[in-house]
This record gives C-alpha cells, sequence and structure tokens, in this order.
C-alpha cells in the first residue's frame, strides 16, 4: 500500500469535561457505535482478499476500499475530518431543543445509540441534584485500588504526609516502575473530581522516569486516603454568574534537589472550583 501514513503518538489532554457540564443545565449521553466504517476512503488503498471470504474462481483479484476501514493507519485521521471525538460523547445545552437539534442531525450521518440523561461517563460517576451536577469515580478508585493490591489496606485520613519533600536520590529504586506510572497515570485522571490531591499527586508525577521507594511510598499514602473517602466527589452548582476568577501562589525555593519554587493556583467559574 502507497498511500498509508507513517505511525505516529500524539498525546493532548483536554479538560473539558467539567465546564460542559458545568455551563449546561440539563445532559445528554449518547453513544456512537460503527464510527470508523462511516467514513470514506479519500486515497486509493488495495488490499488481499480476507480469509474465508475470498473469491474461489479468482484468488488473484485485491479488493479496493471504498470505506476507511478499521485498523487501517488512516482511518484515525478520516474519521477526526468528520468530527472530533468518538464513541462515548456527550451532548449539552441550555435549550433542550437545540439539543435535540444536533442529536437529530448525528442520527443522519452516524449509528448512534441515545442512552438519556448521563449518570457514567469514562468513569465518571453524574448524580444530579437540585442545586446541580454532583461528580465522582468511586468505581474507577475501587478498580485502582485493586491493581494496586491495596483495596484492603487502612484508610488515611490525609493523601500526603505534613511537611513531605521529596527526592530524586534520596531512596531505593522500586522494583516495578511500570505499575508506578500506570498508578499515578491513573491518579491524573482522579484529580478531575477529587481535587484536593492534586497538588500530592503533581508531586509524585515529577518521579516517572525514575521513581523510587520513597516516592512509592508517597502513592500508597495517596490511595490509602483515597480509600477511606470512596464517596468524595465534585459538586457543581447551578450560578446565575459565570464570571472566571483566578488565584494563585508559589513557595520558596523548597526543591531537595534543585531549589525552585513550586507554584500553584485554582479558578473558579462562577460559584465553582473548576
Amino acid at each position: 500500500m502507497d498511500n498509508v501514513n507513517p505511525e505516529f503518538l500524539d498525546w493532548e489532554q483536554q479538560d473539558q469535561l467539567l465546564l460542559s457540564w458545568l455551563l449546561s443545565s440539563m445532559s445528554e449521553g449518547i453513544l456512537a457505535r460503527m464510527v470508523n466504517s462511516e467514513n470514506s476512503a479519500q486515497e486509493e488503498v488495495f488490499m488481499e482478499q480476507p480469509p474465508r471470504f475470498m473469491d474461489p474462481k479468482q484468488p488473484h483479484l485485491v479488493c479496493k476500499l471504498h470505506k476507511s476501514l478499521y485498523g487501517l493507519k488512516q482511518a484515525p485521521r478520516a474519521w477526526f475530518e468528520k468530527l472530533h471525538y468518538v464513541n462515548d460523547i456527550l451532548v449539552t445545552g441550555c435549550n433542550s431543543e437545540e439539543v435535540q437539534t444536533i442529536i437529530n442531525q448525528l442520527y443522519k450521518s452516524f449509528t448512534l445509540k441515545d442512552l438519556g440523561e448521563v449518570d457514567y461517563f469514562l468513569g465518571i460517576q453524574v448524580r444530579h441534584t437540585t442545586e446541580g451536577l454532583y461528580l465522582s469515580q468511586t468505581k474507577y478508585i475501587k478498580d485502582l485500588l485493586c491493581k494496586a493490591k491495596m483495596q484492603f489496606s487502612e484508610s488515611s485520613n490525609t493523601p500526603m504526609t505534613s511537611g513531605l519533600k521529596l527526592s530524586a536520590y534520596r531512596s531505593d529504586p522500586i522494583e516495578n516502575e511500570r505499575l508506578y506510572r500506570n498508578i499515578v497515570g491513573a491518579l491524573q485522571y482522579v484529580t478531575i473530581t477529587r481535587l484536593k490531591i492534586s497538588y500530592c499527586v503533581n508531586r509524585v508525577c515529577q518521579f516517572m522516569q525514575n521513581p523510587l521507594e520513597s516516592h512509592w511510598k508517597a502513592v500508597k499514602r495517596i490511595l490509602r486516603y483515597l480509600s477511606g473517602t470512596l464517596d468524595y466527589g465534585l459538586h457543581l452548582r447551578r450560578s446565575s454568574q459565570l464570571n472566571l476568577v483566578g488565584f494563585c501562589d508559589a513557595d520558596w525555593a523548597t526543591d531537595l534537589d534543585d531549589k525552585r519554587s513550586t507554584s500553584g493556583y485554582c479558578v473558579f467559574l462562577g460559584e465553582n472550583l473548576v
């Protein structure tokens, strides 16, 4: 195949989920299925006849693709040219008629399943209250504790020991670096609804390349805190004013290795910390 794109890996984090929920008074869940089969191939791509579907009378012939076949290297790009997000999709808005119009337009182009009012989305549980929405990740955290084999560990009252200062040198290396990166990466996702652990997770993220026993001990402290606060979450309240306000601060050269300062910030949209 001549028209095949080179392989690449591009990570881009887009934390727009909370803002979408916050700015809307209603949410509809949409699950898109068979998304890649909806996209026409723009280049000429030929393939051998697949097993069990070969024409016994003309086994020497090849197939010309009319659609961007799932698994083709350019299939993700073909999808991206039509829609920037796949599979689980939220359609939100303040006007229910406009939301339904968008859903109807999507039905014309894609195979969809309307799941109705959202209650679970990408590991985040959504509970509708009279004041707004309550977001939590109880199931996600339980699965994470099982992965770290800490589901029966004693809980902790705080996510980090007071005054703890981590260093890149003052401890022994851990045996399973891959597990460390896996757990810490998952903890980053937990910070969407558990803002209190954001600083702690940021600290242990700084040692992904060469994690030590002291860093793993700090990670386990975060997990123990989460095990005792499984039902904690983020309450997004309706607000008549959506003013964007931010606060920031920094410590003074407390890093043990390079004496750099650590900054921190928080941003409010209306009454809600986002």
